[in-house]
């Protein structure tokens, strides 16, 4: 089951991540200046939903690999959770104030150093 919860762990990764970028990098420079507003709020909403999935699988096999791996005691692991909760507080914060474009970059700064810290608990 471990390569399961691994792969759907990395697949619900990619979406939030890769989501994030795919938006930063191409979609608002695209739709900058754009008047048509709705279409941007529309991808946006479009996105959150599909995060919170991630966020759900993620959370869901991220326990299952470190209850197969013995990792709870891991400092290292004990840091991704603790940011992991700073991520889904800030995903919410920006949900209720979306014209506040700080938690954009914020969400997507902490995002990869959640990434480098499960890199660093799949080399362990």
């Amino acid at each position: 089951m471990h390569d399961v919860y691994l792969y759907l762990h990395l697949l619900a990764m990619a979406y939030f991540v890769g989501g994030q970028l795919f938006l930063a990098a191409s979609v608002v420079p695209a739709l900058r200046g754009n008047p048509d507003r709705e279409s941007v709020r529309a991808i946006a909403r479009n996105f959150g939903q599909g995060s919170l999935g991630a966020l759900a699988v993620l959370v869901v096999t991220g326990s299952a690999m470190a209850s197969d791996q013995h990792l709870w005691k891991s400092g290292t692991l004990h840091a991704k959770l603790a940011l992991v909760v700073v991520a889904i507080l800030l995903v919410v914060v920006h949900a209720r104030q979306p014209g506040r474009h700080v938690y954009e970059g914020l969400i997507f700064l902490v995002s990869l150093v959640i990434v480098g810290l499960g890199l660093h608990l799949a080399t362990m």
